[in-house]
């Protein structure tokens, strides 16, 4: 399921956050959205699935289109486009009041998408996909506030999975995580971009390196650059870019 950006600007009541952002991500591969604090990373992934909205006087101007289909056309509504696209943000934030088990079944219940057996066994999936089953599967009905950060980043990462989205939005997933937790989180990814479009905000470069396929650079509100990541990394073709991944400016 690819993803075509048009024209994109957003704004956050009269502050603009984004320029005429175009931009096309593959149906299949990871891409990494690199760039200082503030030029727009996070406004750009949510604005693929309306997260952005939430934000007291949001608004976007142009295109996104997901298979052909505006997700912003009147007739589309934002729980809709939600339902279908993932979102795991920066801090865990698992229920912690509900069991393991419930953090990943909750929306699967609240869509009516399974029960009984088969809800068990979507569960069971979504934690293997995360890898995260055999650290958990004599404790589903412990509270998910007793597992490690990692660990709750994980059961996160299932919890997207198990509502079977077409895409996957990753805003700096690892950056409250310690090393340990981070390589797990990065293995994750390159498992998940071989059955997803993956879209991940990092401020590591060494991590969108290592897990993105392409990577596209930020700065002030606009795309400044976008190229397939070992290239981009070597060989970039703007100042800008350049500037900023030998550490110029940060």
């Amino acid at each position: 399921m690819s993803i075509q950006v048009r024209n994109l600007n957003v704004w956050y009541g009269r502050a603009q956050a984004l320029y005429d952002v175009n931009l096309t991500i593959e149906s299949r591969g990871a891409t990494a959205i690199i760039g200082p604090s503030g030029c727009g990373k996070s406004t750009f992934v949510r604005s693929l699935n309306r997260l952005h909205e939430e934000i007291a006087g949001g608004r976007v101007e142009g295109e996104v289109l997901i298979d052909d289909i505006n997700i912003y056309a009147r007739s589309i509504k934002p729980m809709y486009v939600r339902r279908h696209i993932g979102m795991v943000f920066q801090r865990p934030n698992p229920l912690p009041a509900s069991s393991i088990f419930e953090n990943v079944a909750i929306g699967l219940r609240l869509n009516g998408m399974a029960r009984g057996g088969a809800l068990k066994e979507i569960v069971q999936r979504s934690l293997e996909q995360a890898a995260l089953w055999d650290e958990v599967k004599d404790r589903l009905g412990e509270s998910a506030s007793q597992l490690s950060g990692g660990q709750q980043q994980r059961l996160c990462i299932a919890r997207a999975l198990a509502i079977e989205p077409k895409i996957i939005l990753m805003d700096e997933p690892a950056s409250a995580l310690d090393p340990i937790a981070t390589f797990q989180i990065e293995e994750l990814m390159r498992e998940l971009r071989n059955s997803y479009p993956v879209v991940i905000v990092t401020h590591n470069m060494q991590q969108a390196a290592r897990v993105a396929e392409k990577t596209a650079f930020f700065l002030q509100g606009r795309l400044i650059e976008v190229g397939e990541t070992g290239k981009f990394f070597s060989r970039p073709e703007k100042k800008e870019t350049e500037d900023y991944i030998s550490g110029r400016f940060s």
